[in-house]
């Protein structure tokens, strides 16, 4: 530690840090609610209390050093490195919970400081016969903090806080060198080392857990501190470390010191066991209380300042307000007057016991987040998070889940009330500061590595294996604009069931314009799909033609950790000359092994609810269950959900009753992931076509569906696809192999 820092004009140094850290950490729950949890839990209880307790506020204490050396940390301590890591909006929303459990502090260790006093309340009651209000003590010392605070600075405040340290410290050294107390009469002999009454663990861990959150109180001065990144991680490792000492001790002392009935009964035990302690215990708890008061007093109005220097209130005027500073430290005296403000409200009306659970709850919220924080860069491997003090992924994790189940476990209610107050401070920071980081943004990096590794993975497990079907779809199109049927199309296969990649494609060689070009359409197309809640993954394609831009899609690795496995061709179906380029390179796709989709773009409105009707015939042998699988997988999107789909089953004149047949052996051995309710089988009349048969039973069917074969592409394939321009929508479906259906 730099010992003389602090004594340099230019900032305060670790000392500071570690002081302000301490003084609040060895403060009321130490002297006053200590023995009763030693008394009532047993030693191991106690000894429990504190390791877990510090198994949140440790990994919180290591996730703040590790963050403070990352970044240039300024004014606002937990709440600066919150929002820096997270976004303002969280940070905002996090910073407010923040700063009330730190106001609420104040008042919760200024209600503690008046039992140090208890003598007086007692002379009052025996002697006079009268019972003095409390907040006669508690108002006094509230309004001696505030004007030592408001009208003498930080730096009068900390001279203070050395001097009131001091007594602390003597009043712990006469304690341990008490001895024990006599039990009272009609009370068991010592038997403290023992673990009882579990059921109530968690209600005095509710009560205890305040003590420990003090290690970070001193950083709640990063502000004032000539080198953070050093003073943070030195002060708030070693006050914790200290603290946890210190109370282990502490525990032991009482439980070899007193029995269960005399700590249970007197709240003020310890000032039995110390040397000389009717006077210096009192003293340490005066001093202890009144110095963690001092810290909270002067963190809680620099977390406000540094919201409000953030523009996190919805008024710019609060803003202005509540941002400046007094002097040439920039001391938060705005800031500090609402502080002041709402502890006087809790002392009127506070309970030490009810605001301790109240504390605890917004203090696990803030240590859980930070420990998130740790977690998360941790996870996500940034390359700008490189900092010089470093903590291990584990104990991250370990504390932020921790937290989260201590809450649950000292008071679901409250755990509930917490977060839904976290949501809706959320809400409200989120409607002035809409272009701010948000949650998306958070878990970016983590997300990242997930996909990263979870790919890796699939592509490993892949190898070799049979997987179920299913689609992993590929589309470019250069008519992205003006026929936004075929993005509809692709948003459906990949809405439920499948994965689909689109590709803008951007005629011409790679340069400076046509990469700008791609960015822009890449943007409008990405925004109109978000419009739709589509899945749909989109990209561009810059490339001199048509062909070369298929041979770099159907190459390109699928971000889904899936091989592509179909490619979706387009055209307009008034325009049949279209059909040449997507001809020209059926073979080019097919020696890749993908199944074909050709789509007919008709100028009619999708009319969903007249079903997807799906035509077989008995040359689609290979495409059949593709086409069946195709139409299921669109009727999950909700666009189709009020729809249905039909299966026509094509069959000559004077075969009917064999089609049936070989249909039902078909299902019965599960070739068909059908049923004889959505099938006609459709017998054609004398001269009439397919295409005729098809015109008359799906002319307005919300998609039809139709199969062809590879021998069709190689003779009058133009004829053949211009033949169903009576339809609406029609997608054309080729099979690579036919699909097997577990």
């Amino acid at each position: 530690m730099d010992i003389n820092s602090n004594s340099r004009s230019s900032g305060m140094g670790t000392i500071p840090v570690y002081f302000t850290a301490i003084s609040t950490i060895l403060g009321a729950i130490l002297f006053l609610r200590l023995g009763y949890a030693t008394g009532t839990l047993g030693f191991w209880g106690a000894v429990l209390i504190v390791l877990l307790g510090h198994l949140i506020t440790i990994p919180t204490a290591l996730a703040i050093s590790e963050i403070a050396t990352n970044t240039r940390v300024e004014g606002g301590g937990e709440y600066f490195i919150i929002s820096r890591s997270f976004g303002l909006k969280i940070g905002s929303t996090i910073g407010l919970t923040l700063y009330l459990s730190q106001a609420v502090s104040t008042a919760f260790y200024i209600i503690a400081f008046t039992e140090s006093f208890g003598f007086l309340f007692d002379w009052f009651a025996g002697t006079l016969g009268f019972a003095l209000p409390r907040q006669i003590i508690s108002l006094a010392a509230l309004f001696i903090l505030a004007w030592l605070i408001l009208k003498k600075g930080t730096g009068s405040t900390l001279r203070t806080l050395y001097i009131i340290i001091s007594i602390m410290g003597l009043s712990l050294l006469f304690f341990f060198l008490g001895s024990t107390v006599e039990p009272a009469e009609g009370q068991p002999a010592i038997s403290n080392f023992t673990l009882t009454n579990t059921d109530s663990f968690f209600a005095i861990f509710a009560i205890c857990f305040p003590a420990f959150t003090g290690m970070t109180a001193g950083v709640g001065l990063s502000g004032d501190l000539r080198n953070p990144g050093k003073s943070i991680p030195l002060g708030t490792m070693a006050g914790t470390v200290t603290g946890l000492i210190v109370y282990l001790l502490v525990v032991w002392k009482l439980s070899v010191s007193a029995s269960s009935g005399d700590l249970t009964a007197n709240q003020l035990i310890m000032a039995k066991i110390a040397i000389w302690g009717a006077v210096l215990i009192p003293a340490g708890l005066a001093a202890s209380t009144f110095s963690s008061a001092m810290s909270s007093a002067m963190v809680a109005p620099r977390t406000l300042q540094a919201l409000a220097r953030d523009g996190s209130f919805p008024l710019r005027k609060i803003n202005i307000f509540f941002a400046r500073g007094k002097g040439t430290a920039r001391e938060p005296y705005n800031a500090s007057l609402l502080t002041f403000l709402i502890a006087f409200v809790f002392v009127i009306m506070g309970n030490v016991n009810s605001v301790a659970e109240i504390i605890s709850m917004f203090f696990l919220i803030t240590y859980g987040s930070l420990c998130l924080i740790s977690f998360l860069n941790h996870f996500g491997s940034p390359p700008s998070y490189r900092p010089r003090f470093k903590s291990k992924w584990y104990f991250s994790l370990g504390g932020f889940l921790l937290s989260v189940w201590v809450m649950f476990k000292i008071n679901p209610l409250y755990t509930i009330l917490a977060y839904a107050t976290i949501i809706l401070l959320y809400l409200l920071v989120e409607r002035t500061n809409k272009g701010q980081k948000g949650l998306v943004n958070i878990f970016e990096g983590s997300l990242f590595q997930l996909n990263r590794r979870l790919q890796v993975f699939m592509q490993k497990r892949r190898s070799g294996l049979d997987e179920e079907w299913r689609p992993a779809a590929l589309c470019i199109s250069a008519n992205s604009f003006e026929r936004e049927k075929v993005l509809d199309l692709m948003s459906w296969i990949s809405y439920k069931h499948g994965f689909g990649t689109y590709f803008h494609y951007i005629e011409g060689y790679f340069s400076r314009q046509t990469y700008l070009e791609s960015k822009t359409i890449h943007s409008q197309l990405v925004d109109s799909l978000r419009e739709r809640s589509s899945t749909l993954y989109i990209d561009t394609m810059i490339s001199p033609s048509y062909t070369s831009a298929i041979a770099q899609v159907i190459q390109s690795p699928s971000i889904s950790g899936m091989d592509n496995n179909m490619v979706v061709f387009e055209f307009d179906k008034e325009t049949p000359d279209e059909l040449h380029r997507i001809l020209d390179n059926i073979n080019l796709v097919k020696a890749g092994g993908f199944d074909i989709c050709i789509f007919g773009n008709s100028n009619i409105s999708p009319r969903f609810r007249n079903g997807i009707h799906v035509w077989i015939r008995a040359t689609d042998e290979k495409n059949t269950n593709l086409m069946i699988l195709l139409g299921y997988i669109l009727l999950a999107h909700p666009d189709w959900h009020k729809s249905h789909i039909k299966i026509y089953i094509i069959s000559p004149s004077d075969d009917s009753g064999e089609t049936k047949k070989g249909l039902a052996e078909k299902i019965a051995a599960g070739r068909l992931p059908i049923t004889f309710t959505n099938i006609e089988i459709i017998t054609l009349e004398q001269n009439q076509t397919v295409s005729q048969a098809v015109t008359h039973h799906s002319k307005h069917a919300g998609l039809t569906i139709i199969g062809f074969r590879e021998e069709i592409v190689k003779h009058d394939a133009i004829a053949f696809f211009d033949d169903f321009r009576g339809l609406g929508d029609v997608l054309f479906v080729n099979s690579s192999q036919s699909k097997e259906i577990n």
